[in-house]
């Protein structure tokens, strides 16, 4: 099934089925959002649950882009601690970051739970694994402060993480009772419902070839009509183009990628047996998860190479021998990749490109409750709110130093982690 049209393991086991109809007329909306993932289907709930005429444009399908092939950990924070993050921005507004989003999986399960949404949330919380002495102290020092801030988070023993993953390959780990694992496919595609059941129109296959300021608002080219709006959000974070100059030059785009087996049943009783999702400290980091049909998800840096027996199956059966040698041999149902925008300083961005016209970018690899979050701010801010409200503070496009060739060094350095780790 390596070889298939679906997007990801996700979009095929995916209970919801959310689909949306073409454009087939020109459209006058209050708000048009640019984009059919997480930040964009947010976006769209909320202002229309605020009573705000949404539309949005869909280049392809909901979740084609990293909302439909992410891992599905719903993580509180970003990767940098909190201390870190109130050094970048200041204490008073890292602060304010730091709270909302230490509450954003809440937001996302609240979310899941009003609306009922299909997508095999688990609550047991995910756990940040020490693949070294020097990653476990990185640990203690993010759970001396989340301790500090009241968060619901544990450092765990070797032992401990051993006994909660089914792997003594690690050097201990930190639990966060906040977080859990989804299908993301079906968490974005059970937005696209409750939006539209709000009252959100949304259409797929409306490629935005064109942005135009107009006296009142922005004109919005699409191959099937025009779109006329009072206010912007262009929601296409990794996925951005040339829509508008410069934004795609913003940030670092890198492939992640992931590798599903078939499902194992008995044989993975022990490995991750309440079912948290991991990631690792090291530098190319590596993730795992079990899903809801005992199938396990393991990923890391970079792009699929090769389709089925692959270098990436190849690494894949390799870093699942090392982790748990009593598996034995298995064999791989899926394999996929998608984007992500890397920032230099890995905070995110909310741009104001100009009046009207917004964008949130830059998740860093934590799209699931950031981009949650960040709708929903969207939303308040053009139901009437302030950008002094936003999580973070409005800033103009800048270009990331290098990217050129920050991108192919990752890609180079990603591959030979394959490659090396395969044998």
């Amino acid at each position: 099934m390596t070889g298939s049209s679906a997007v990801s393991l996700w979009d095929e086991t995916s209970e919801e089925g959310f689909q949306a109809l073409p454009m087939t007329a020109d459209i006058k909306t209050e708000v048009a959002i640019v984009g059919g993932g997480y930040t964009g289907l947010s976006t769209a709930l909320h202002a229309a649950e605020k009573g705000l005429d949404a539309c949005v444009l869909e280049a392809r399908q909901i979740g084609f882009g990293g909302s439909g092939r992410n891992v599905g950990l719903v993580n509180a924070g970003l990767w940098l601690p909190p201390q870190d993050v109130r050094a970048k921005l200041g204490g008073e507004r890292g602060a304010r970051l730091v709270d909302i989003l230490g509450e954003g999986p809440d937001c996302v399960m609240s979310l899941i739970e009003r609306h009922q949404i299909r997508c095999e949330l688990t609550r047991s919380g995910t756990i940040h694994a020490a693949h070294s002495q020097s990653g476990f102290k990185d640990l203690a020092r993010r759970a001396g402060e989340w301790s500090r801030l009241g968060a619901p988070v544990r450092l765990l023993s070797r032992e401990e993480t051993a006994a909660k993953i089914g792997s003594g390959a690690f050097h201990g780990g930190l639990l966060d009772a906040r977080a859990g694992t989804i299908n993301p496919m079906g968490y974005v595609r059970g937005l696209a419902r409750a939006a539209h059941a709000a009252g959100a129109r949304i259409h797929t296959g409306a490629a935005v070839t064109k942005l135009v300021k107009q006296p009142d608002g922005w004109l919005l080219e699409t191959g099937a009509g025009v779109v006329r709006a009072k206010s912007v959000v262009l929601a296409t974070n990794a996925y951005s183009d040339d829509l508008w100059p410069g934004l795609k030059q913003s940030f670092v785009p890198i492939h992640y990628f992931q590798v599903a087996t078939v499902p194992l049943g008995a044989r993975v009783q022990g490995i991750l047996p309440e079912r948290q999702g991991i990631w690792d400290t090291g530098q190319i980091m590596f993730s795992l998860r079990r899903d809801a049909a005992d199938r396990l998800i393991i990923g890391s840096m970079g792009a699929v190479i090769g389709g089925e027996k692959g270098l990436s199956e190849r690494w894949a059966a390799r870093k699942l021998k090392r982790l748990f040698p009593g598996l034995g041999p298995v064999e791989f149902e899926k394999s996929w990749h998608g984007q992500i925008a890397m920032t230099g300083d890995h905070l995110p961005r909310i741009h104001r490109l100009d009046e009207g016209l917004y964008t949130p970018i830059g998740y860093n690899g934590r799209g699931i409750a950031p981009g949650t979050v960040f709708g929903k701010a969207m939303a308040e801010l053009i139901a009437g709110g302030s950008e002094a409200d936003l999580p973070m503070p409005v800033t103009g496009v800048k270009p990331e130093t290098m990217r050129g060739l920050k991108a192919g060094f990752y890609q180079a350095a990603f591959s030979a982690n394959q490659l090396i780790k395969s044998f």
